[in-house]
C-alpha cells in the first residue's frame, strides 16, 4: 500500500488513515486521482473488514476515470440544464410582458377562427366591456367581436389565411359596440415542425383616429375648393353686378321719378341688389367676406335681436331665449353674427310650419383637451356656446353631413337658394369658431355654435362720428387715376366721376399705369385700382405708385376681402376699401371724403 500511495495525490496519509480505520472494522469507499506521473485518471478504492477478524480487511481498487468524467459530465450538464431554465424562464417573462403591455391588439386564434389567448390591448380595442376580466374573449369567434358586415368577410380572410393565402395589405374592420370604431386587421399563420398550419396570429390596430383625421381633411379640402369656386364666381359675379347698379344710376340721372322709365329701372336695381346679397353669401361662404370684428357681449347682441327674431318667427312660434351667466367677450362681426342667427331661425320656422318652439342658449364653456365633434375637432380653451334649437320636423340622417354645403337643399324647388347654412358655415369659420348640427326626424334639430372667448372686456358700441360729413356737393376737379380690367366698370366709374367735375384717366392694366405715372405726364390726385388684375395686381401697383409718390391716396375696388389686401397694404388715413358692387354714390362719396381728408404719411 505505501507503494501505491505514493503514486496517488495525497494517497499515502489518506491509505494510511483508512487502513487505520479498516482494522477497527469500518467500511470506506472513496476516489482518488492518479499523479500525473502515474498516467493521472482516478482509482476507486473500497475497504471493508474481512470475515470478522481483527485486524483483517479486504481491499478492493478499480479503475474509475470513466465513471468519474462521467459524473463530472452529469453535474454540469446538471448545472448547464439550472442554467438554461433560467435563461427560457427571464425569456418567457419578458415575453408575457411584452405580449401584456403591447399597445396594439394580439390575438392567437384557432381554425375556426375562436380566441385561443390575447392580450389586455386587443380585449379593451375589441370588446371593452369585458376588458376588466383577463381573458373574457377566450373562446368567442372574431367574426362576433366586428359589425356585422364586417364578420362575414373577416371569417373569409382567416379561412384564406389557414390555407396559406396571405393578404398583401390590412382588412379594414368596424367594431362591434357603441361608436364608430374602426381598426386595421393583420393576418398571420404559424406552423408547426411539419409545416401544417398550428394557429392564426392577428393584430388589431385602431385607426378610428386617423380616419377621423382624414374625413376631416377630405371635407376641409372640400370646402376650400368649393370656396375657392365659390369666390371666383363672387368676384366675377360683383363685376357684373357693379356695371348693372352703376348704369342703373346712371339712368335714373335722366330717367326721375314720373318718368314711364324709373319704375323699370328701379326693378333692374333692386333685383340687382338681391343678387348682390346672394353673392354676399357665396363670399361668406369662402371666407372672402369683410369682416370687421369688435369685442362684444353676446348677451347685449342677442337681446336686441330678440324682438326681430319674435317678429320673424309670427305668433304660432314661441321664442325662449336664455342668457347664460357671466358670459365671456367675444371679438365678431356683429352684423354677420346677427345673420348667422336670423338664417339659424328662419331655417327653423320654415320646419315648423304648424308652429312650435325655438330657443336660444348661450353658455360659457371650457375644454382641457382638444374634443373631436365629427369630422372637427376644437382645440383646448375658453369657449362660448350658443344653441340654437327648434321642435321641427328634423332632418333626415342621410343630409346631416350636407347641410353646410352651399346650394344643398331639402327645400322644394324656389323655395331656399341653399345658401343659408353655408353662410352660416363661412362665418362661424372665419371668426374661428365651429357649428355642429344635431338632429332627429319629428324631434326638431339643434345647431350649437362655439366660438372662442375674447381674453378682455367688451368694446363700448361706437358713436358715429358727427364731425364726418356726408357732403350734398359731391362735385370736384382733381385728376383721378382709374385702373380696371373689367370693360364695364371702368366705363361706368368713370363717367359716374366725370359726370361729377373730376378729371379722370382710365387704364385697363397695371403695367399701363405703371407706365403712365412714370412718363409724369400729368399729376395724380388719387389712385383707383382694382385689386385682382392679371400682370401687376392693385396691391403691387400701389406699392410702385407710392414709391413714387408717398403722399398719394389710394381707393382699392375688389369683389374679394379686404383682410386680404390689408396683409400686402399698409393700413393708413390715405388707402381706403370700395368692395363690389357699388353704386355711383357709394364710389362719388368715398372719393370725396379721401380727397378731403389727410394725405399718406410719407
Amino acid at each position: 500500500m505505501p507503494r501505491l500511495g505514493r503514486r496517488l495525490r495525497g494517497g499515502e496519509q489518506t491509505l494510511a488513515e483508512v487502513a487505520s480505520a479498516a482494522t477497527e472494522g469500518r467500511r470506506f469507499r472513496l476516489e482518488l486521482e492518479r499523479d500525473a506521473a502515474a498516467g493521472g485518471g482516478w482509482l476507486e478504492i473500497s475497504v471493508r473488514p474481512f470475515g470478522g477478524h481483527v485486524g483483517w480487511a479486504v481491499w478492493r481498487i478499480a479503475e474509475a476515470t470513466r465513471q468519474k468524467q462521467l459524473a463530472t459530465d452529469l453535474a454540469s450538464q446538471r448545472t448547464r440544464g439550472s442554467e438554461l431554465a433560467a435563461t427560457l424562464a427571464g425569456v418567457e417573462q419578458r415575453f408575457q410582458r411584452f405580449f401584456e403591455e403591447l399597445p396594439v391588439g394580439w390575438a392567437i386564434v384557432d381554425a375556426g377562427g375562436r380566441i385561443e389567448e390575447c392580450n389586455p390591448a386587443f380585449q379593451t380595442l375589441a370588446a371593452p366591456e369585458s376588458s376588466a376580466e383577463p381573458q373574457a374573449l377566450r373562446g368567442r369567434a372574431l367574426g362576433q367581436l366586428l359589425h356585422s358586415e364586417d364578420g362575414p368577410r373577416a371569417s373569409a380572410r382567416l379561412a384564406e389565411a389557414w390555407s396559406g393565402i396571405s393578404a398583401k395589405a390590412p382588412d379594414e374592420v368596424r367594431l362591434a359596440g357603441p361608436g364608430d370604431r374602426v381598426a386595421s386587421l393583420y393576418i398571420g399563420r404559424i406552423d408547426g415542425p411539419d409545416g401544417a398550419p398550428v394557429s392564426l396570429v392577428l393584430h388589431l390596430l385602431d385607426v378610428t383616429g386617423l380616419r377621423s383625421l382624414e374625413r376631416q381633411f377630405v371635407q376641409s379640402q372640400k370646402m376650400q375648393a368649393i370656396g375657392q369656386l365659390a369666390g371666383g364666381v363672387a368676384d366675377d359675379l360683383n363685376n357684373l353686378l357693379t356695371a348693372i347698379i352703376g348704369y342703373c344710376d346712371l339712368l335714373l340721372q335722366r330717367h326721375r321719378m314720373g318718368d314711364p322709365s324709373f319704375s323699370d329701372i328701379m326693378q333692374i336695381r333692386q333685383n340687382a341688389n338681391r343678387a348682390a346679397n346672394l353673392v354676399r353669401q357665396l363670399l361668406a361662404f369662402s371666407r372672402q367676406q369683410t369682416l370687421r370684428p369688435r369685442v362684444l357681449d353676446l348677451t347685449d347682441v342677442i337681446a336686441e335681436l330678440s324682438h326681430l327674431l319674435a317678429r320673424l318667427m309670427g305668433e304660432r312660434i314661441a321664442v325662449d331665449v336664455v342668457h347664460g351667466r357671466d358670459l365671456r367677450p367675444v371679438k365678431l362681426d356683429q352684423g354677420q353674427f346677427e345673420q348667422v342667427v336670423i338664417n339659424l331661425a328662419v331655417n327653423a320656422r320654415d320646419a315648423m310650419p304648424d308652429g312650435g318652439s325655438l330657443s336660444i342658449r348661450t353658455a360659457n364653456a371650457t375644454l382641457e383637451a382638444p374634443q373631436a365633434r365629427g369630422p372637427e375637432t376644437i382645440p383646448a380653451g375658453e369657449w362660448l356656446t350658443v344653441e340654437v334649437r327648434d321642435s321641427g320636423s328634423g332632418i333626415a340622417p342621410e343630409h346631416l353631413a350636407r347641410v353646410f354645403e352651399p346650394f344643398f337643399t331639402t327645400k322644394p324647388i324656389g323655395a331656399g337658394t341653399g345658401l343659408g347654412l353655408s353662410t352660416v358655415y363661412g362665418i362661424v369659420r372665419q371668426t374661428g369658431g365651429y357649428v355642429f348640427v344635431e338632429s332627429e326626424l319629428g324631434k326638431g334639430t339643434a345647431f350649437t355654435i362655439w366660438l372662442p372667448a375674447h381674453a378682455g372686456p367688451a368694446e363700448a358700441e361706437a358713436m358715429p362720428d358727427s364731425g364726418r360729413r356726408t357732403a350734398a356737393d359731391l362735385t370736384g376737379a382733381a385728376t383721378i387715376l382709374l385702373v380696371e380690367d373689367e370693360d364695364p366698370v371702368r366705363l361706368f366709374s368713370a363717367r359716374a366721376l366725370r359726370g361729377k367735375g373730376y378729371k379722370v384717366v382710365g387704364m385697363r392694366t397695371g403695367e399701363a399705369a405703371v407706365e403712365f405715372l412714370g412718363s409724369e405726364k400729368e399729376t395724380i390726385d388719387l389712385l383707383i385700382t382694382d385689386v385682382m388684375m392679371p400682370g401687376i395686381d392693385g396691391p403691387t401697383l400701389v406699392r410702385i405708385a407710392r414709391e413714387q409718390r408717398p403722399d398719394l391716396k389710394v381707393i382699392c375696388i375688389s369683389g374679394y376681402t379686404e383682410d386680404t389686401l390689408r396683409q400686402r397694404i399698409p393700413s393708413d388715413a390715405a388707402t381706403r376699401f370700395l368692395p363690389k358692387p357699388f353704386g355711383l354714390k357709394q364710389l362719388v362719396e368715398l372719393v370725396k371724403q379721401i380727397l378731403d381728408g389727410p394725405a399718406a404719411v410719407a
